[in-house]
């Protein structure tokens, strides 16, 4: 068993032990109305595996600020090990701006979120950040001169004279599993019905300043269980057709910067149509469903099945196509000679 394969089956177990505490201390009480509207009076204790609870369904459930962009990151890595990494990677920048979130909450300091509406901003932002990566890795003909080749793991940088548009080849990149980090922590500032619970609930609650992260950094690693689990089911999807490691490498790298390239646009588009009219923001259809992230069809739903389903997976069959008729456009000429 490698190292990969041992750390996910922990945090299965982590998980599944969790859900298990979950049932034993609360049968008819601690239950999901208990988890999504915490009385006052709580424990540390309670507080911290409430956030931890429901950050393992935040990951677990689709969420434009989680799924888009560790699809695109650990397909990119068509690796297990590389796939998990994203999910942590991503994460942790994420975890970080959440306990930034909570202190902010045990002050007071994040009654913005309750006067302003920030979804727009944070989806341009987000869009800008995944549009810059896909840029990156697809090597676009037409570049910005940003200094970002460095950060990226790039070795050298374009000179001045370069000037604002320059040349690329079109051979794509790796994949800059670091810049995951970035995407965290813009999208963190992302506020939704998980985020208010921690916030302006839990956060509150808390005994004094120092245990102000709490929340939002237990809240934060559920999310990463449940990323990383996603982050490795989603690097192996290349591997599907069980194509050569060149093609796989191909395939990957392509439906990764796609997936940032055109979601990035997607989410700036949105963004910009949010913050001209707000009310966009506000549509859904009500499904039914108590749980948050599915209990409404919404802006946010459209771009995850637009990122994920339609950009992401199309580009991936995309990719195979192309794969097979280059493959084919070989052997013709092979079978001739």
């Amino acid at each position: 068993m490698d190292f990969s394969t041992s750390i996910l089956i922990a945090i299965l177990v982590i998980v599944a032990a969790t859900l298990f505490i979950l049932y034993e201390l609360g049968g008819s009480t601690f239950n999901l109305g208990y988890l999504l509207n915490p009385p006052s009076g709580l424990t540390l204790g309670a507080i911290v595996l409430i956030s931890f609870i429901l950050g393992l369904l935040h990951g677990a459930t689709p969420d434009e600020h989680t799924w888009p962009i560790t699809f695109s990151y650990a397909i990119g890595s068509y690796s297990t090990k590389k796939g998990m990494k994203t999910g942590m990677v991503f994460s942790a920048g994420f975890t970080a701006q959440r306990a930034l979130l909570t202190t902010l909450g045990f002050l007071g300091l994040a009654a913005v979120y309750k006067q302003y509406n920030l979804d727009g901003p944070v989806y341009v932002l987000v869009g800008i950040a995944m549009a810059v990566a896909g840029i990156y890795i697809l090597h676009k003909k037409i570049d910005l001169h940003l200094p970002i080749d460095m950060f990226l793991g790039s070795g050298t940088h374009h000179s001045e004279k370069a000037g604002m548009l320059h040349a690329h080849e079109t051979t794509p990149r790796d994949v800059p599993i670091r810049m995951a980090a970035i995407h965290g922590l813009i999208a963190g500032f992302g506020f939704g019905a998980y985020a208010t619970i921690i916030t302006f609930v839990l956060a509150p609650a808390v005994p004094n300043l120092i245990y102000a992260p709490l929340p939002g950094i237990f809240f934060g690693l559920g999310t990463m269980a449940m990323q990383i689990i996603f982050g490795a089911v989603f690097a192996n999807l290349v591997r599907l057709k069980h194509l050569s490691e060149g093609a796989m490498s191909t395939i990957a790298r392509k439906t990764a910067g796609r997936t940032l390239f055109y979601g990035g646009i997607a989410f700036s588009v949105i963004g910009l149509l949010i913050i001209g009219f707000p009310f966009i923001d506000g549509i859904a259809i009500s499904t039914g469903n108590p749980i948050p992230n599915l209990d409404a069809v919404g802006v946010a739903t459209f771009l995850v099945l637009f990122v994920v389903g339609v950009i992401g997976i199309g580009s991936l069959v995309l990719g195979f196509r192309e794969m097979s008729k280059k493959s084919r456009r070989i052997k013709r000429p092979a079978q001739q000679g």
